[in-house]
């Protein structure tokens, strides 16, 4: 179908269409013209679609409200009767993406199909979900997903129960999200990003159901959303659906989810906090220091891509100038990222610097160190080869659009479309990255980095400290406020209300465990066998023998990007040596070899290579799942031409390496231990 700018389709006005070569699609912006419902389609080949609504979520608390009411939506809706119509379609459909996630400033529901069908099937339940959730009828709904009173019978003691709320106690036991959250309110004070999204235990029993239903009302209407389709859809079925089903009954109403912006502070602003540990643990040598500069909105694409690429250099490989530095004056066993502590994005962009396992008296060193590096970096130039390797890192993973390896480019895509268009700004910003790229690589020479770091960092007084500290049982003692607090309520109840309580709680738990009615199983969409594919897609494979190794070829199309992996046989590792292969992997690659040192070796790699990474991995056979076989993994991946250069490194690395650098085994070590301790937590 043709389609015309300013025409209207089934109520969306389109507004613009471009091509976007970076995602070989075909975009489309539209506005629906009644609702406000605002909708970007990316047309192409790609079989693999993905649905998702966004709303533009902007709490004033900590109780948690965006990611409970998250939860809550999905527990059954005004056409879909089931209490569970998210888990029933994750076990029926054939969905290839299916989730819902709360981020400090929005609120995602994505959904992807490869069959038609099934497609609109998932846009259907996830439409009706969240524009008309059983909430507002069914109160259980917040007691089951956020928070409830619950009286143990036998202690007679009251206690908060609640998915949401026993979801956060986990994570905000973590230092690493304690500091994410302080680094927010540090660096973006008064603003939504001061409070946690997610919920702060302390704080989620204060949600009441009336808050509830308001925060949904505000937030969850179409004159709020961001719809967004990707793939091979057919749109004007798409368009004529979600406007007759669902848009068609909402008129515009302006909404206030705007972001605030934050008052540029006169100088650094220092915040601190403490985290729990155990009695029996030292405190010494456990705090965690953090750096954050803020500048430039997340919209503009140019100054989003440079931070890119910048943050890559400077923080993230061990040849990066602020990390090698920090390691080498002490400060910190490890130095983690944005990734590390899973930030989001935020209106304005973010760059922290975060050492873990810090002695707290090198506080003004950390400072200095970082700010002394970067005034070196903006005198003496950047090094060109650092900088071509982080640019050739970012470039890979622009390109690839896949970090999860999910096979799902259309959620990415999402993810960076939002990056913008959720602050107002143009959809396909992010998208369209390859001349703002281009000009970044021109002007490399001409100081490009240097300006950068010197204007957003060195002379840049909006930036924050944030240190936080271990302290030794601060859980114990929130838990005896927390214990003393509910025992004050229990002891205000009569004995009617406890009864009331009791009653309410048996209920809901036989709620939870009672099975769906086959009438309300039946509201639910299904997929008749005859719209199901029998084909199992083949993915093309060559077999080859070369002096007696065998060689697997996939020719499939991967944007020129050549991907090679080597499999080596773990069997013959002598089980005592088996925990080993664990730390050989984080290792190699990251030592000296015979022909340079580690720095010099990590920015070849990502300089000439998309990266050359090592995994241990065990396998099954085919038909005999008792059969184990072992392997150690080279994965590596290179642009075409570059091959030849990609296979001499990793002969260098797997022939050459040397591990007599004790100092240096020990500097990987705490950093492979201190990413295992946030992975436990």
């Amino acid at each position: 179908m043709q389609f015309k700018t300013n025409e209207i389709y089934y109520g969306f006005k389109l507004l613009k269409e471009e091509k976007v070569e970076e995602a070989q699609s075909m975009a489309r912006i539209f506005e629906h013209v009644k609702s406000g419902a605002r909708l970007l389609h990316l047309e192409n080949e790609d079989d693999n679609k993905l649905f998702s609504i966004s709303f533009r979520t902007t709490p004033t608390d900590s109780t948690g409200v965006a990611h409970i009411l998250e939860h809550s939506v999905l527990c059954g809706s005004r056409k879909f009767k089931a209490k569970d119509p998210f888990g029933d379609m994750a076990k029926s459909s054939l969905h290839t993406f299916l989730n819902a996630m709360t981020f400090t400033d929005k609120t995602m529901y994505p959904v992807g199909s490869r069959n038609s069908k099934d497609f609109m099937n998932l846009i259907d339940v996830y439409l009706d979900a969240v524009l008309h959730p059983r909430i507002y009828a069914n109160h259980e709904i917040l007691r089951q997903e956020g928070w409830r009173y619950e009286l143990d019978e036998n202690t007679n003691k009251l206690a908060y129960k609640g998915v949401v709320y026993s979801e956060m106690q986990g994570a905000m036991s973590s230092p690493e999200e304690v500091i994410c959250s302080d680094i927010y309110r540090s660096i973006f004070p008064n603003t939504t990003y001061a409070f946690v999204s997610g919920g702060d235990p302390e704080d989620i029993p204060n949600l009441t159901q009336e808050d509830f239903e308001k925060f949904h009302s505000k937030f969850y209407h179409p004159s709020n959303s961001y719809i967004y389709l990707y793939g091979d859809q057919d749109l004007d079925a798409c368009l004529k659906f979600i406007n007759d089903e669902y848009l068609y009954e909402f008129d515009r109403i302006e909404i206030s989810s705007h972001i605030d912006d934050v008052k540029n502070f006169e100088g650094m602003v220092e915040r601190t906090a403490n985290y729990s540990i155990r009695e029996d643990e030292d405190e010494e040598n456990k705090a965690f220091l953090a750096l954050n500069f803020a500048f430039e909105e997340t919209r503009n694409g140019e100054a989003y891509l440079a931070t890119k690429i910048l943050y890559n250099m400077l923080i993230e490989s061990s040849a990066s100038p602020i990390k090698a530095a920090l390691l080498k004056a002490g400060i910190g066993e490890c130095i983690i990222t944005r990734d590390d502590m899973n930030m989001d994005a935020t209106k304005e962009i973010l760059f922290p610097i975060v050492a873990k396992n810090v002695d707290i008296t090198k506080k003004s060193e950390f400072i200095n160190v970082i700010m002394n590096t970067l005034k070196e970096l903006v005198d003496k130039g950047l090094d060109k080869d650092q900088l071509k390797a982080a640019i050739n890192t970012i470039e890979f993973d622009l390109r690839e659009a896949d970090p999860w390896r999910t096979a799902n480019k259309g959620i990415e895509y999402n993810d960076w479309v939002l990056n913008s268009w959720i602050y107002d700004g143009d959809p396909l910003v992010h998208l369209k990255y390859e001349d703002i790229l281009n000009k970044i690589k021109v002007a490399l020479d001409n100081g490009y980095f240097e300006k950068f770091i010197e204007k957003n960092m060195v002379k840049n007084p909006h930036c924050s400290l944030v240190v936080l500290t271990p302290k030794k049982g601060l859980e114990d003692a929130r838990n005896k406020a927390l214990e003393k607090k509910l025992e004050n309520y229990r002891s205000s109840l009569s004995e009617k209300e406890i009864k009331e309580l009791m009653e309410r709680n048996r209920k809901l738990k036989e709620a939870q465990v009672r099975v769906d009615t086959q009438e309300e199983k039946d509201t639910l969409p299904k997929l008749p066998i005859e719209e199901v594919d029998k084909k199992v897609e083949k993915i093309p494979q060559e077999v080859v023998k070369e002096q007696g190794i065998t060689i697997l070829k996939h020719h499939i199309p991967t944007n020129k990007i050549v991907y090679i992996n080597l499999l080596f046989d773990a069997k013959v590792i002598e089980e005592k040596y088996i925990p080993y292969l664990g730390l050989l992997k984080d290792v190699l690659g990251e030592l000296d070899t015979e022909k340079r040192g580690y720095s010099q070796l990590i920015t070849e790699i990502y300089k000439t290579t998309g990266g050359i990474t090592f995994e241990n991995q065990v396998y099954t056979e085919k038909n005999n799942s008792q059969a184990y076989h072992p392997k150690f993994i080279v994965k590596s991946k290179v642009i075409a031409e570059n091959i030849s250069s990609l296979l001499e490194l990793v002969n260098e690395i797997i022939t050459t390496t040397k591990f007599d650098d004790l100092s240096r085994l020990k500097q990987i070590i705490q950093e492979t231990k201190s990413k295992l301790q946030m992975r436990v937590i």
